[in-house]
C-alpha cells in the first residue's frame, strides 16, 4: 500500500472515522475500538443492533494482550494459526468498551493475514473487523459494490484490494476451560484442538 492511502485512513482513524479495509476473508469496517463514538458510528453505518457484538483485528500479541486475557492455551493457537483465519472469543479486558462486545464480557479477536490489514494495525492499533456491509445483506466482494451498498454513509476511506471473497474464518471460543466451535470455517477445529495439545 502507497504511504499516502496509509495515511488517509491513519488520519481517518485518528479522527474517529470509519474505513473500510481488507482482510484475508472479506472488506472490514474498520474504527477505533477504544473511541465509542467511532463504534457507535460503525453500528449506525451497517444498522446493527446494539446488543450484537463486533470483532476486532489487531496485529500481533502485544495488542492482543492490551484488550483479552491470554493464556498458554491461546498463546500455542496464536503460534500455530495467526495470522490467519481463525477467530478466538477470549474474556474481555476492562480497556475495551462493552459497546464494542454488545455488553458481553467476551470479545472476538483476529489478525488478519492481509499485508494491508496489517500495515494498518500496526500503525494504529486495534480496529472493528465487522464485515463491510448493511446488516442482513450479503458483504459484497469489490469496493465499488460496497460503496453501492452504503452510498452516502459516514465512510471516509475505502481501501482497494481487489475482489476479496475468501472462506470465512473458524470461531472458537475458549472462554470456558473446554474449547467450543462457534463456526466451520477455513481452519479445521480439530486442527486448532490438536494445537493446545502438542503446540
Amino acid at each position: 500500500m502507497d504511504k499516502q492511502a496509509l495515511s488517509r485512513a491513519v488520519s481517518a482513524l485518528e479522527s474517529g472515522n470509519i474505513i473500510v479495509y481488507p482482510t484475508d476473508t472479506l472488506y472490514g469496517l474498520g474504527a477505533n475500538v477504544f473511541n465509542d463514538i467511532a463504534v457507535k458510528k460503525v453500528f449506525k453505518v451497517k444498522n446493527r443492533p446494539f446488543n450484537l457484538p463486533l470483532s476486532v483485528a489487531v496485529c500481533c500479541i502485544k495488542d492482543l494482550e492490551k484488550i483479552a486475557y491470554v493464556d498458554d492455551k491461546v498463546k500455542k493457537i496464536i503460534n500455530v494459526f495467526l495470522p490467519g483465519r481463525l477467530t478466538l472469543i477470549l474474556k474481555k479486558k476492562k480497556t475495551i468498551s462493552k459497546i464494542v462486545t454488545g455488553g458481553l464480557e467476551n470479545i472476538a479477536i483476529r489478525i488478519p493475514n492481509n499485508i494491508i490489514a496489517l500495515e494498518i494495525l500496526s500503525n494504529y492499533g486495534p480496529l472493528t473487523c465487522t464485515s463491510a456491509n448493511i446488516h442482513g445483506k450479503n458483504t459484497p466482494s469489490v469496493i465499488s459494490d460496497i460503496r453501492m451498498q452504503f452510498k452516502e454513509s459516514d465512510i471516509s476511506v475505502y481501501l482497494d484490494y481487489g475482489k476479496l471473497n475468501g472462506k470465512p474464518s473458524t470461531i472458537v471460543d475458549l472462554t470456558d476451560k473446554k474449547p467450543n466451535l462457534v463456526r466451520k470455517g477455513a481452519i479445521e477445529f480439530k486442527d486448532v484442538l490438536d494445537a493446545i495439545e502438542n503446540g
